[in-house]
């Protein structure tokens, strides 16, 4: 199935893996009165059906080799684009547990997970609730710290044999890790796209390697 979310100012996003888009678009088609037109960019892929509905493809690792409007549609250079096999850096990261891998076509070919203790907010007040702080923004820190030594350790050194890197997890917490300086060329090369991710574990992480190559569509209209 299809993974679908809602999208700021309405509409609604799904992710379809490459070997599904030309049914998916096909079905898109035939649910909504035909196609139009489809507009190709270097980044996007537009295709707008008969009744109104649009839907935005978001091409992942562009740009996409083909510009310009077609009527009907057209979306054979966005599939074939999808459907390259291509080598991924994934960090997923969360403020109590992080993991890195490596991927070929979606499968998770080397890893490393670790998962940290960093205890909830104390409802406690006074001093009590300071120290309970400093020792919570201590564990953050130790937990972001063995983050970026395994995103260090096993992705950075094999950045000129991978595609793309593609990030996921907590905004803040990567935040975090882009200002260490050795992980400096791991982010110059992430995709914008950040997946979201429940706390990061081996399971988790080959799921993000399927999601990481799957194109994201935006549907919005009548």
């Amino acid at each position: 199935m299809a993974r679908e979310r809602q999208v700021a100012g309405g509409g609604r996003a799904v992710e379809i893996a490459p070997d599904r888009l030309e049914g998916w678009y096909a079905r898109f088609a035939v649910r909504n009165d035909g196609v139009r037109l489809t507009e190709h960019k270097a980044d996007t892929v537009t295709v707008v059906a008969g009744n109104g509905v649009v839907a935005v493809a978001t091409v992942p690792f562009g740009p996409l080799n083909a510009e310009g409007t077609v009527p009907g549609l057209a979306v054979g250079p966005l599939i074939e684009h999808a459907l390259i096999s291509r080598r991924i850096a994934l960090l997923l990261v969360r403020r109590g547990g992080h993991s890195v891998g490596i991927a070929r076509g979606g499968v998770v070919v080397q890893s490393r997970t670790d998962r940290h203790l960093v205890q909830g907010r104390s409802a406690a007040g006074g001093w009590s609730q300071q120290r309970f702080a400093r020792r919570r923004e201590g564990q953050a820190r130790s937990a972001l710290r063995s983050a970026a030594d395994d995103a260090f350790e096993v992705l950075v050194p094999q950045l000129s044999e991978v595609d793309a890197v593609v990030l996921g997890g907590d905004r803040r917490a990567l935040e975090s890790l882009r200002e260490d300086k050795r992980l400096a060329p791991l982010f110059e090369r992430a995709e914008a796209r950040v997946l979201d991710i429940a706390e990061p574990r081996r399971t988790v992480l080959e799921d993000a390697a399927e999601r990481a190559v799957a194109v994201e569509i935006t549907l919005s209209g009548p």
